[in-house]
């Protein structure tokens, strides 16, 4: 069972993934403090991560080249969403993957296993 953190600061949306994902057979592992973002994978070693660009307190793109910039995550894969079309940034600092809101579930979890594998 692949393991996967969602970085979001919207615990409604976090909820609903949390749900979706658990019904399609992942481990979840939501975290609203991405200040801790490193710890948190090192605490729970996800196989993927789903993060919001915008944050309330934090810059997604940032966080992204924080995980990159650490030897550990350099290779975890990373899928970046936001409500805005930000993809290009969002590839340039690290991503794996960038997948607009609203987005339908079949999409992330075609977008999820096509990263994992």
């Amino acid at each position: 069972m692949a393991k996967l953190m969602i970085v979001d600061d919207n615990h409604t949306m976090i909820s609903l993934l949390a749900t979706l994902l658990e019904l399609d057979g992942f481990e979840v592992f939501p975290t609203t403090q991405p200040g801790d973002l490193v710890q948190n994978l090192r605490e729970d070693q996800p196989d993927l991560v789903i993060m919001d660009v915008f944050l309330k307190n934090s810059d997604g793109i940032e966080l992204l080249r924080k995980v990159r910039s650490t030897s550990e995550f350099k290779h975890l894969p990373v899928i970046m969403t936001s409500g805005m079309d930000v993809a290009d940034q969002c590839l340039e600092a690290g991503a794996n993957a960038f997948i607009l809101k609203p987005y339908s579930p079949p999409d992330l979890i075609d977008m999820i296993r096509e990263n994992l594998s």
